[in-house]
């Protein structure tokens, strides 16, 4: 495979705008620190393979389980996922999910060596079969399982498809906005499947995602864990860790976007926080930070260069106005990036 990819469609995923990370961070730079590591977007397209050291973690201890057991398993996650779509089967496992999430989900945090590969394989299928947010999710009032009676994606032929690049649907299809009323079906778009017609064996998919993360520690848990010290190259015994680049995609603020996108669960305070400690290491010679947001949010700090570009349609279709507000803030310790150069070259 000539490009590696996550298995699964998520939203908010900087697949797109990764060639201008990686030249602001440089390709080569010793250190790598993703706390909102999500699809894994970044670091499965670094242009020069593997950097010294990489660190990741997600507060979703489905998405920090599945990245694990594939690593340790790739074989048996393959297994787990290969199923058709059904609609029955989506809802059920789902709410089994919910309940077994609660007992893994310590594990997870507390051993950096635990995973579950059958619930790394079911969470990756509904994940394709799902449409928009609330997969695996629980409800906030309740604490049962998040499931509105959606129907799964039904437009085209095929099970999970393993590769597309963004969640998809058909021309005119969007998510109802009415979460409560509406039924949904598994999304089967596009030949949407494990095994689908354009997708390489998921086998050999994981194999390859499994040899990548070979050296990629993944945490689970609060953002600040995994910006200590230590990780960041600054205590004692910790040589060759600097330059470290730091990723700082979180959450967007709800004010921008509808919460279920990204399980209705994170704090809407996330990513002003994210920002508070941007600015606080901003001026750090041997830190090179990346802030993801939307245009405004972040203000005009000296220092920083801040970069627009467009995001993916998603559901929203036409009618996605923030994929124009879409903006990532170069801290002075980055590699120069030539705004005006990018602009060009993007409406070229």
């Amino acid at each position: 495979m000539s490009e590696l990819r996550a298995p699964f469609p998520y939203f908010g995923g900087k697949a797109r705008v990764t060639d201008v990370i990686w030249r602001a961070f440089g390709s080569t730079v010793p250190n790598l620190v993703d706390p909102f590591c999500g699809s894994l977007a970044v670091l499965l397209l670094r242009p020069d393979g593997p950097g010294k050291i990489e660190t990741v973690n997600d507060a979703s201890a489905m998405i920090c389980n599945f990245w694990r057991a594939v690593h340790a398993d790739p074989d048996a996650v393959a297994r787990w996922c290969d199923h058709p779509v059904n609609e029955t089967e989506l809802h059920s496992r789902h709410k089994w999910l919910v309940r077994h999430l609660a007992e893994i989900k310590p594990q997870i945090e507390q051993d950096p060596d635990f995973f579950d590969a059958k619930v790394a394989g079911w969470w990756v299928w509904g994940q394709c079969c799902w449409i928009g947010g609330g997969w695996c999710q629980e409800a906030q009032t309740t604490g049962e399982a998040y499931s509105p009676g959606r129907r799964p994606q039904l437009a085209g032929e095929g099970g999970v498809h393993l590769i597309r690049k963004r969640p998809g649907v058909a021309a005119g299809v969007h998510v109802e906005a009415n979460w409560d009323e509406h039924t949904r079906l598994p999304s089967i778009a596009n030949d949407r499947g494990i095994f689908g017609v354009s997708a390489p064996p998921c086998q050999e998919w994981f194999r390859a995602l499994a040899a990548r993360l070979r050296r990629v520690r993944v945490c689970c848990g609060d953002w600040r864990r995994v910006l200590g010290p230590g990780t960041l190259g600054k205590g004692k015994n910790v040589g060759g860790r600097s330059p470290c680049a730091v990723l700082l995609d979180p959450p967007y603020p709800h004010d921008h976007r509808d919460p279920h996108l990204y399980g209705g669960q994170d704090s809407p305070d996330v990513w002003w926080a994210a920002r508070d400690w941007a600015l606080e290491h901003g001026d750090d010679p041997e830190l090179r930070i990346a802030l993801c947001g939307y245009s405004g949010d972040f203000g005009g700090h000296a220092g920083w260069t801040e970069y627009a570009w467009r995001g993916a349609r998603g559901y929203a279709g036409k009618d996605n106005a923030n994929r124009e507000q879409e903006r990532i803030w170069f801290n002075s310790s980055c590699n120069r990036i030539d705004v005006q150069q990018e602009l060009f070259r993007r409406k070229a």
